[in-house]
């Protein structure tokens, strides 16, 4: 497969790239920690309702990291070309598409938000309270997705510690007005679940404020300016676009189809095992930091070396992170076998909930090194070099062939143990695991998008 990458400079870069993206990713869990927690201390109803919502939200949370994942190929590409009109359309493009679909999302969440929480569960006094949370959320989805797009995007020209900033701000909104609308203080009114929500929106408003502030009226690195958005996009951007970055819409929303069909699987297995899966998700965000950034750092550096044309770099630092991912799954899995009898506890939910939470964390353990080597590979080595159809394949195949189906058969033909059927609704992370080792193998994943303006077009 090659040999590992030994120059320092490898490293060095690695190191600023990822370093804002755990930092950025650790605040973000943060915030979905306070929630969880001033919610969880309500009872299991409001952080069940708030959960199910969520993964609603979780739909268009996924499909905006679709676009700006695939958008970030090719800009990645572009940016190791030296293209910067051809990021400037790409962005436009991206920006347009990304509205369109939040507008669609905000109105389902408004006008439907307890036909939305009847798919999920059964439980009435959860889908009341989920949507009021959901109503309320609705108008957080335009301002999230553009301000999560631009971010990822942005990453791939080396601006990576904007999400960080970003991110702390709305870690102090967020905690601060949970505070103040969950419980009343200050002299607020007490809203409970919908306080949650509320604080969430007032949050994403400042972080999109900040960030395209700063991209329209500061940023001097890609010069993107009000202008840009009103351009029209040529048609051979909006056909690389289609080749490119579709699939890995295509990809990550049957993700999240698939995962939103593995929450309503638990869902329908009662209340307490919702509430279980919420603490676990938690727990394995805060273990699977360093594999977000490790994943959004591959993919920006292979994306600038295949868009340099340089090939055997790229196979060479795809081995590299290939061997980090391994290490650090290994990582994840003691942090959490350490941590889950401290998290579990700090929940105030039934001990059957607290049970079935350390059952689940216990196979979250053995999991974690499978599901970091295939989120490194798939969502940053592999998309990095423009093998996203290849990826949209392996996505359909192990989720909907063979996670979907076993983890139904466990939990409502075979009455199996929760920890169980939650090990079956994830054995998709091996097989992806293995085959993307052997794809990365083959050397067909490198695939460069077409450059148009190849020469000193930064200068311009």
């Amino acid at each position: 497969m090659g040999i590992l990458v030994r120059d320092k400079e490898f490293y060095r870069t690695a190191l600023l790239i990822a370093v804002p993206v755990v930092a950025q990713q650790t605040i973000n869990i943060g915030v979905n920690l306070a929630d969880t927690v001033m919610l969880g201390s309500l009872g299991e109803i409001p952080i069940s309702g708030s959960s199910l919502a969520n993964q609603f939200f979780f739909i268009f949370n996924v499909l905006c990291l679709g676009m700006g994942g695939g958008a970030a190929v090719m800009t990645g590409q572009y940016w190791g070309a030296d293209d910067r009109k051809s990021i400037h359309k790409t962005m436009a493009l991206l920006f347009r598409i990304c509205a369109a679909v939040a507008l669609i999302f905000s109105a389902l969440a408004f006008f439907l938000p307890t036909q939305i929480l009847s798919i999920y569960t059964n439980d009435l006094a959860v889908v009341e309270s989920g949507a009021r949370y959901l109503k309320l959320l609705a108008f957080a989805f335009l301002f999230h997705g553009l301000n999560l797009t631009s971010i990822i995007v942005l990453r791939t020209v080396g601006l990576a510690r904007l999400g960080f900033y970003t991110s702390c701000l709305s870690l102090l909104i967020n905690v601060s007005f949970n505070w103040i609308f969950i419980f009343g203080n200050l002299g607020a009114p007490r809203l409970e679940i919908v306080g949650a929500a509320l604080a969430t929106v007032i949050a994403r408003i400042v972080e999109f404020s900040v960030t395209f502030g700063y991209l329209l009226f500061v940023d001097e690195r890609i010069m993107f300016r009000i202008r840009d958005l009103l351009t029209r996009v040529d048609t051979d951007i909006v056909q690389q676009f289609l080749h490119t970055a579709v699939p890995v819409i295509i990809s990550d929303g049957l993700l999240v189809l698939g995962g939103n069909a593995l929450a309503m699987i638990m869902g329908r297995m009662g209340k307490e095992m919702v509430a279980a899966n919420t603490i676990t998700s938690v727990t394995v965000q805060l273990s699977t930091v360093f594999n977000m950034g490790l994943a959004s750092t591959s993919s920006v550096m292979t994306a600038n070396a295949v868009g340099r044309g340089d090939f055997d770099q790229a196979q060479e630092q795809g081995v590299t992170f290939l061997v980090l991912s391994m290490l650090i799954g290994g990582l994840g899995c003691i942090v959490i076998n350490l941590l889950k009898p401290y998290i579990v506890n700090f929940y105030d939910v039934s001990a059957e909930t607290k049970i079935i939470a350390t059952q689940l964390m216990t196979v979250v353990g053995f999991l974690v090194i499978f599901q970091t080597i295939q989120s490194v590979m798939t969502k940053g080595v592999l998309r990095g070099g423009g093998d996203t159809r290849f990826l949209m394949v392996a996505d359909v195949l192990f989720l909907w062939v063979s996670s979907i189906p076993l983890g139904y058969l466990a939990a409502f033909v075979w009455e199996l143990p929760p920890y169980v059927v939650y090990c079956f609704l994830r054995v998709d992370h091996i097989a992806k695991s293995i085959w993307c080792i052997f794809r990365l193998r083959s050397r067909k994943w490198i695939k460069r998008v077409r450059i148009e303006n190849h020469v000193n077009s930064l200068a311009g």
